[in-house]
């Protein structure tokens, strides 16, 4: 079976979580007792991935001093050091694609985002239509949008507040939008189609340039989850609401 190694996004200032960000970095703070690195840490761990990389940046050392004492069980954690600069999702994949083990699936993750989705459903799926990426995307109100068409191929973008939108075929019809979730599985050989412009890149137009060529898909799961997107004190007192009111049962779904 293919190996499974995790990269977590962790690098991020977190300036609409200030004063909480301003000596602590985003991703140490907590929810409930639990900083929200930990969610994403449980989540590659449970999945089986027998590699994590965590990039880093904002109060660099306190996240290296965290992950080097926090017990790693059968997961090797490897750090990507952005202190020079931050680099974007897909400026720091590209940086973490050394640490990678070779031929691995690659299952990256965003440290702020707090979710019980069935991500082994995402795996399986991932795995069995063979797909260069595969998304997690949710109908849900956003700022963005992916379009996708009827066999949930990636076919554009849309951001409703400027009017702009990409569509990979012109004149495509019947598309439909849903909310990126932050949670994608990707090929190895994904890295190797990669051909940055810059250091400093996101990732979403690389889906899209590489969906007309290649298989990105959208995955829907079939039963209802909580996500958050943890970008602002306000969602953060959210999604601790309902973590620290939820039974130890579901509680547990979130790791």
């Amino acid at each position: 079976m293919t190996a499974l190694n995790a990269m977590i996004y962790a690098a991020g200032k977190g300036t609409r979580l200030q004063p909480l960000t301003l000596h602590t970095p985003k991703a140490l703070v907590t929810i409930g007792e639990y900083p929200m690195l930990d969610f994403a840490l449980a989540k590659a761990e449970r999945l089986g991935a027998s590699r994590c990389i965590v990039n880093i940046h904002h109060h660099a050392q306190q996240l290296r001093d965290y992950l080097e004492q926090r017990p790693s069980g059968n997961m090797e954690i490897l750090i990507s050091d952005e202190s020079d600069g931050l680099l974007d999702t897909g400026g720091g994949l590209l940086k973490a694609a050394p640490l990678f083990e070779t031929g691995a699936d690659l299952l990256l993750l965003n440290a702020d985002v707090l979710t019980n989705a069935p991500l082994e459903q995402l795996l399986l799926f991932h795995r069995q239509s063979q797909s260069l990426a595969t998304l997690l995307v949710q109908e849900r109100k956003a700022s963005r949008y992916l379009l996708f068409d009827h066999t949930m191929q990636l076919a554009g973008w849309q951001n409703p507040a400027t009017g702009e939108e990409i569509r990979l075929h012109a004149g495509q019809s019947d598309l439909h939008p849903y909310g990126f979730n932050g949670i994608q599985l990707l090929q190895h050989r994904f890295l190797n189609l990669i051909e940055p412009k810059e250091e400093k890149f996101s990732i979403t137009p690389l889906y899209l340039q590489m969906a007309e060529r290649h298989s990105i898909k959208g995955f829907i799961p079939q039963q209802a989850y909580e996500w958050f997107d943890i970008g602002s004190t306000d969602k953060l007192n959210k999604a601790s609401k309902l973590f620290l009111s939820c039974s130890p049962e579901k509680c547990r779904t979130f790791f």
